[in-house]
């Protein structure tokens, strides 16, 4: 896995992808909380986007530079080799 001595520009890119995933996470339950509901279609838009930036997150770990624009699709798909925990 990348760290920050070795690969710092990687490392920011790794980090900014969580941060993403966060705060799309805080804005979905803060709109549902004021609101008190939320429409099917709309909540599998915010949590898709958010398994995005978590997908991309795993899959850049090893990765030494940016996503290369022709693999972002390949990047940002359900792992395969993570289970699930919890």
């Amino acid at each position: 896995m990348i760290n920050e001595k070795d690969h710092p520009v990687a490392w920011v890119l790794l980090i900014s992808e969580l941060d993403e995933a966060r705060e799309h996470l805080e804005e979905l339950a803060r709109e549902m909380s004021q609101a008190g509901s939320i429409e099917e279609s709309e909540f599998a838009v915010y949590l898709g986007h958010v398994y995005a930036h978590l997908n991309r997150c795993w899959h850049s770990r090893n990765l030494d530079e940016d996503i290369p624009v022709d693999q972002w699709a390949e990047y940002s798909r359900f792992p395969d080799d993570l289970e699930p925990v919890g």
